[in-house]
């Protein structure tokens, strides 16, 4: 079948865009990975003026008048999904001056390199300022794209990552999340009461290094396309075919940087895993921040805390940091269920209460019923009714300890939750058809599972909607007592 000629100029004109995209992303890595401090007013002009270029193409009036003419040539189911996911991509650019995306970007890539400073320093009062004038732009932002698409400003963010999805509905998931879970951290931390202590031994950072590039290869990890290195906070980027992950070490806690890195292998193989025919264009891209957060929580909760894999992850813990771990201890150590302040070391079962706080102080941030002054305070006041715990005078450990907000990123938290929820429901739905997970990977059948994830998630990249994909996948739409079993049955 031959390419209708607009999709098919259409198509190119993604793939110049992806391009471009591909150089912002290394961009991004290397500035978190490798720059020194001197280079951060230079790359922030550089990566401002590459962010409005791209801005500028997904603009182009000739992009427009593409989408009105493919829009009526017979194409393939997934060529039509390619150009609805087009459509999506150019309407949102559109809604955006070119003024408004340089002068954020330039902003958060100052805010986000002075963070690292100031978040070790407990500096807020040098923080507060920065991050005060991104929340500026940022609900200039939310305002701008919520007239364009009949949203409320702070939906218009969400929709950015989880497109269609409304805080309504994020509301009532999580107000029925908080019906049961402050009993279930009590309950479980009761059952806990009477395992031993379990002290973790200090470790090297080369030897926690070389444990994480041995744990991504049981994962299957491809380092041909991908590499690990160090930053101030985990993370995934890059591009499909060039992934960068990061971890950061502790020395007297190995568990931090093994679990973040076995985290960002999930996300790194799922982009690993989209779809090789459409990559460069929006349809080959991953779904949403919720299937993604649903892959990364699969591979660390799922997974790697449940029995099967423990048995061969504390073989390796052993081998390469000298230790004696039994797989039994291991599972002590990593199901343990304590209130911390750290979101991501945060045990499964209390990590839903930093996604709902998170959630509740975005919302206020960008409506204005919530200062930047007064974020301490509000989150000061959350922990201690979710957690029992205070964050007065420790900021650095309450609300400048994620990334998200120095960049820009409000509406993104909410994923986290979500995603856990789905790799429950993907749990459940692969169990169904194989077999108990634990089983398959105690008997050496691991790689069924990945099979499974690339066949009904990784492969269809964005050629379905998120209610489409799990629905194929699961056979229902997203069901949070998936989550809630899965909690239920391993902690009590």
């Amino acid at each position: 079948m031959t390419t209708p000629k607009h999709y098919q100029a259409l198509s190119q004109e993604f793939q110049r865009i992806y391009h471009f995209q591909h150089l912002q992303a290394l961009g991004d890595w290397d500035q978190a990975t490798m720059m020194p401090m001197g280079g951060s007013h230079g790359r922030a002009e550089a990566m401002a003026e590459l962010a409005v270029h791209i801005h500028q193409l997904k603009t182009a009036p000739l992009l427009l008048e593409l989408l009105d003419c493919a829009d009526s040539e017979p194409l393939s189911p997934s060529q039509r999904a390619n150009l609805t996911e087009m459509r999506y991509q150019t309407l949102q650019a559109n809604a955006l001056p070119s003024a408004l995306v340089q002068a954020k970007t330039q902003l958060t890539y100052q805010c986000e390199h002075a963070w690292r400073d100031q978040r070790k320093n407990n500096d807020w009062q040098g923080f507060a300022p920065n991050l005060t004038a991104v929340i500026d732009l940022v609900r200039e932002e939310a305002q701008i794209l919520g007239e364009a698409q009949g949203l409320s400003p702070y939906d218009a963010l969400l929709n950015k990552f989880e497109p269609g999805t409304q805080a309504c509905q994020i509301e009532q998931v999580f107000n029925e999340v908080k019906t049961w879970l402050p009993d279930l951290i009590k309950q479980v931390q009761q059952h806990q009461a009477s395992r031993p202590h379990l002290t973790i031994p200090a470790s090297s950072v080369d030897k926690q290094q070389a444990l994480s590039l041995d744990v991504m290869s049981l994962l299957g990890f491809d380092f041909n396309q991908g590499r690990l290195d160090v930053s101030s906070h985990p993370f995934s980027g890059g591009v499909p075919g060039d992934q960068r992950i990061t971890t950061r070490y502790e020395e007297q806690d190995f568990l931090s940087a093994l679990f973040s890195t076995i985290h960002e292998t999930g996300h790194a193989r799922y982009e690993q895993g989209l779809p090789l025919e459409w990559r460069g264009q929006p349809a080959g891209q991953a779904r949403s921040m919720a299937i993604h957060e649903s892959q990364s929580l699969f591979f660390e909760m799922q997974l790697a805390r449940g029995k099967g894999l423990l048995s061969p992850l504390t073989a390796k813990v052993n081998q390469h940091l000298g230790t004696q771990f039994t797989a039994t201890q291991l599972e002590h150590l990593t199901t343990q269920v304590t209130p911390g302040l750290i979101r991501v070391d945060a045990d499964e079962v209390t990590y839903p209460c930093h996604i709902m706080l998170r959630f509740d102080a975005e919302k206020a941030l960008v409506d204005g019923s919530l200062s930047v002054a007064d974020l301490p305070d509000f989150w000061d006041n959350a922990m201690q009714s979710l957690l029992g715990l205070s964050t007065k005078d420790n900021d650095r450990n309450g609300c400048m300890q994620d990334i998200h907000w120095p960049v820009g990123e409000l509406g993104y938290f909410p994923s986290y939750t979500l995603g856990a929820m789905y790799a429950a429901q993907l749990r459940g739905a692969i169990e169904a058809q194989l077999g108990n997970i634990d089983q398959l990977v105690s008997d050496g059948k691991l790689n069924r599972v990945f099979e499974w994830l690339q066949h009904n998630i990784w492969s269809k990249g964005s050629l379905l909607t998120t209610n489409e994909l799990i629905t194929a996948a699961t056979g229902e739409s997203l069901n949070p007592q998936h989550f809630k079993r899965h909690l239920f049955n391993r902690y009590l």
